[in-house]
C-alpha cells in the first residue's frame, strides 16, 4: 500500500491534502480511467455516495467532475450509507462506486471509498496505479464534445437495496411487535432507517436523524454508546442499533443496556448458521483486535476463528481465500457474504432480528454464547506512529507480554486511518490489564507526542 491509500480508501482532514477538491477530482478521473483498462466496462454509470458532513458537498461535485471528465456518466445517490453504494453499483451493473465519507471520524476529516463492478473495494494494484500517476502526475487524454460524461442524479436506485435487506429479515411472525430503538449518528443512514424498520411492522424511537452538517457522530452513533443507553433506559425496547456516520457498522444493545460488539455478533450469527447448515467450513474469520472469548466460545461449537490484521479489507480478503460466509470486527463491522459485498451494519441489524423472531430469544439470551475477557483500550495521539523504531516503547510492551503470557493477551498497533497507536490488553483481571495498558500508553505519550 502507498501513502495516500490507507486500509478503507484515502481519509483526511476535508479541505486539506488529500482531501482537496482538486486532489479528490484527480483521484476519481484516474479511478475511472483505470477500471475503464481493466474492466472495459464503457457506458456503465460510476455510482457516487456521500455522508452528511459539510465537506460532502464539494467533494461530491470533485468526484463528479473527474468522472464525467473521462467520459464517463456520474450517477449520484445523494446520502446513502457505504453499503448502498456498494449494492446498488453490483446489481445495477455500474463501473464502479464512489463513497465519500470518513466513516466513524469527527466531521471535520472526510474520505473517498472506491468500489469496483463487483461491489468490492478496488484491489491494491488499482490503488498503487492511481496512486503513481497521481504522484508522477502523469497526463492523460481526455475526451472533449460528445464523448465527456454526464452527470445526473438517481433518487430510486438506494430503494433497491432497502428491499434487498427486507428480504433477508423475511416476514413477521405473527407475534407481539418488537419495539427496537435506533441511532444513526446524524449520518448516511438518518434520510432511511426509521422509515425502513417502521414500514416493516416494528415499534421505533430513534435518535441521531438530524444531520446539520456538522454533527456527524458528535455524542452519537456506535462510538458513543451513551446515547442509545439513555433512550433505552426510558422504556422498554427489545433491542438498540447504532450505526456510525457511513452505517458500515453497528453496535447493538440489550433491553437492559448490556453491549452486543462484533464478537458478539458474530457468534450469535456463526452458530445460526451453523444451525441453519449454512456455515461453510464451520468457520468464521475476525480480526486480531477480537476477544478471547470469541475463540473459546467457536471452540465450543466447534467453529474455527481465522484471524486477520485489522481492517474490513484484510477480513474479506481471509474470507475469500477460506471460503467462509461471515466475518467482522469487534467494532461493529460484520460481513455477511451471502448478501453482501462489504459491511453493512442495517443488514446486520436485520440478520439480528432474524434470529431473534426466528428463535424466540432475546438479545440477551443469544448473547449467552460467549463470554467476555475484560479487555483496556486506548487510543494515543500521536505525532509519529512508528512506536517500533523507540527502544523505550518496545522494552515495555516486551515486559508486559511477558507478565500476561498464558493469562491474556497484548497487541499494540497503529491506526489505519488517523495518526493513533492504539493499546489492547484483555486477561482475566480487568484491574492489572488496565494498569498494564496505562503503562504502556505512558511511555508511548513521553515520546511520541
Amino acid at each position: 500500500m502507498g501513502k495516500l491509500f490507507g486500509t478503507d480508501g484515502v481519509r483526511g482532514v476535508a479541505n486539506h491534502y488529500p482531501l482537496t477538491g482538486e486532489t479528490v477530482y484527480k483521484i476519481a478521473q484516474l479511478a475511472t480511467r483505470h477500471l475503464l483498462l481493466n474492466h472495459k466496462k464503457h457506458g456503465r454509470p460510476m455510482f457516487i455516495g456521500k455522508d452528511t458532513r459539510l465537506s460532502g458537498d464539494f467533494l461530491e461535485h470533485a468526484v463528479a467532475a473527474g468522472v464525467a471528465s473521462v467520459g464517463a456518466e456520474a450517477r449520484l445517490l445523494g446520502v446513502v450509507p457505504t453499503p448502498a453504494v456498494a449494492f446498488v453499483t453490483r446489481e445495477l451493473q455500474g463501473m464502479g462506486g464512489v463513497v465519500i465519507s470518513a466513516s466513524h471520524n469527527p466531521y471535520q476529516d472526510n474520505g473517498v471509498k472506491i468500489f469496483g463492478p463487483d461491489g468490492f473495494k478496488i484491489s491494491d494494484a488499482i490503488e498503487d496505479a492511481i496512486e503513481a500517476d497521481l504522484i508522477g502526475n502523469n497526463k492523460i487524454e481526455l475526451p472533449h464534445g460528445k464523448d465527456v460524461g454526464r452527470i445526473t442524479n438517481d433518487n430510486s436506485s438506494v430503494a433497491f437495496w432497502l428491499s434487498h435487506l427486507a428480504k433477508v429479515l423475511g416476514e413477521a411472525p405473527a407475534t407481539r411487535r418488537l419495539k427496537v430503538a435506533i441511532d444513526c449518528s446524524n449520518g448516511a443512514l438518518a434520510p432511511w432507517a426509521p422509515k425502513f424498520f417502521s414500514d416493516l411492522g416494528f415499534s421505533v424511537d430513534a435518535i441521531g436523524i438530524n444531520p446539520n452538517g456538522t454533527n456527524i457522530n458528535e455524542k452519537v452513533g456506535s462510538t458513543s454508546l451513551r446515547a442509545i443507553s439513555q433512550v433505552m433506559t426510558r422504556e422498554h425496547f427489545d433491542v438498540g442499533f447504532a450505526f456510525d456516520g457511513d452505517a458500515d457498522r453497528v453496535i447493538a444493545m440489550t433491553t437492559n443496556g448490556d453491549v452486543i460488539d462484533g464478537d458478539f455478533i458474530l457468534a450469535i450469527a456463526a452458530r445460526f448458521l451453523k444451525q441453519q447448515e449454512k456455515l461453510p467450513g464451520n468457520a468464521l474469520v475476525t480480526t486480531v483486535m477480537s476477544n478471547m472469548g470469541l475463540d473459546l466460545a467457536m471452540k465450543s461449537h466447534d467453529i474455527k476463528v481465522f484471524k486477520t490484521r485489522v481492517g474490513d479489507r484484510f477480513v474479506l480478503e481471509e474470507m475469500l481465500k477460506t471460503q467462509t460466509v461471515i466475518g467482522g470486527e469487534q467494532s461493529g463491522h460484520i460481513i455477511l457474504s451471502d448478501y453482501s459485498t462489504t459491511g453493512d451494519g442495517l443488514l446486520t441489524a436485520c440478520f439480528l432480528l432474524k434470529i431473534m423472531r426466528g428463535s424466540g430469544s432475546t438479545l440477551k439470551e443469544l448473547s449467552e454464547v460467549m463470554a467476555k475477557f475484560p479487555q483496556v483500550l486506548v487510543n494515543i495521539r500521536v505525532k509519529n506512529k512508528n512506536f517500533e523504531t523507540v527502544p523505550q516503547i518496545v522494552d515495555e510492551i516486551r515486559s508486559t507480554e511477558r507478565r500476561l503470557s498464558g493469562r491474556g493477551r497484548l497487541l499494540v498497533r497503529p491506526s489505519g486511518t488517523e495518526n493513533l497507536v492504539r493499546v489492547m490488553a484483555e486477561g482475566p483481571d480487568e484491574r492489572e490489564i488496565k494498569h498494564l495498558v496505562e503503562g504502556i500508553a505512558k511511555v508511548i505519550s513521553a515520546h511520541l507526542c
